[in-house]
């Protein structure tokens, strides 16, 4: 039984409609899902991916109202976005450029190219080349051509004190493989290990920085709230489920979000994963067509939908 890759990855933002207008229109991802936070109500749950929503295409936006980030270690400090070639990684230099967008230079990282960048709220990103590897569902609508268009979810760099706890969930509890390691970009005494699921690649890794130097830290608009990882069917999530508990592996249990089913736990430096089904997808309720266009609730929040909109404030 092993993981696929990376599934989806939610974060937190302070001002949802430059979110909104930052991931549609500079980086032209298509909003999938338009709907709330399930557990609290008064917050959109945006999903940004590629044409189809595809499952390890998604980036997910909590929006609360809180102050930034404090960076540190026990977190997730940032997130790939995979592109095809170094053609359209040039083109996204200058794209972002022009945008006011902050960036860095292009630079070779674990073998790929790769363009770091900060949005709006210091979420840190980067565009990494997967050599056009795999499936790629472009959207006709997106203001970026279809060859340079974000492909899907690229390595999660992670940020831990010490590497053996978390090596330990990894490997024993999750299956995933040690893979190799590098210097980590900003401080080269700092190592960066790749652990990798499935048949591997850049959509199926994480990346592991040991940084015992830093301080921990503190949630926030520009963090990341949790990584989820894919497992294919109903039957393997339900036995994902059944594994964390004859480890003893303290978790939230199964939870139906309508789309996927989740599972969460928490590594022992303390950042949150989940476990996510690609079964059933997004477009269980809408039509492929108009995604995102409206807002939809999960049917056990269909009979409040008239307070849950009311309170929410107009996107575009």
């Amino acid at each position: 039984m092993n993981l696929l890759g990376i599934h989806h990855l939610t974060a937190v933002s302070a001002q949802i409609r430059d979110n909104y207008r930052f991931y549609t229109q500079t980086l032209g991802m298509r909003l999938v899902k338009r709907s709330v936070n399930q557990d609290d109500v008064s917050a959109y749950h945006l999903f940004y991916a590629d044409a189809q929503g595809s499952p390890g295409s998604d980036l997910t936006f909590f929006d609360w109202p809180v102050p930034r980030e404090r960076r540190g270690t026990r977190a997730i400090t940032r997130t790939h976005l995979r592109v095809a070639g170094a053609e359209a990684l040039a083109w996204w230099a200058g794209h972002l450029r022009e945008r006011g967008v902050a960036a860095g230079e292009l630079a070779e990282r674990d073998g790929r190219l790769t363009l770091d960048f900060e949005d709006h709220e210091g979420q840190r990103l980067a565009l990494v080349d997967d050599g056009g590897a795999g499936e790629a569902h472009p959207w006709d609508r997106s203001p970026i051509p279809a060859a340079y268009q974000v492909r899907g979810l690229g390595p999660i760099m992670l940020s831990v004190p010490e590497l053996a706890p978390t090596d330990a969930i990894l490997q024993r509890v999750l299956n995933m493989q040690p893979a190799r390691s590098y210097a980590h970009p900003e401080n080269n005494r700092h190592a960066v290990h790749v652990y990798a699921m499935g048949a591997g690649g850049p959509g199926a890794e994480l990346h592991v920085a040991v940084q015992p130097d830093l301080p921990p830290a503190r949630s926030g608009a520009g963090g990341v709230h949790h990584v989820a990882l894919r497992t294919p069917t109903f039957a393997e999530y339900d036995a994902w489920a059944e594994r964390l508990n004859s480890l003893r592996i303290p978790n939230s249990g199964k939870i139906d979000r309508y789309w996927f089913r989740s599972l969460y736990f928490r590594e022992p430096n303390g950042i949150l994963f989940e476990i996510a089904s690609d079964e059933p997808g997004f477009a269980v309720d809408e039509d492929p067509a108009t995604l995102g266009e409206k807002i939809v609730l999960a049917p056990f929040l269909e009979p409040q939908r008239a307070a849950i909109v009311a309170n929410l404030k107009p996107l575009d």
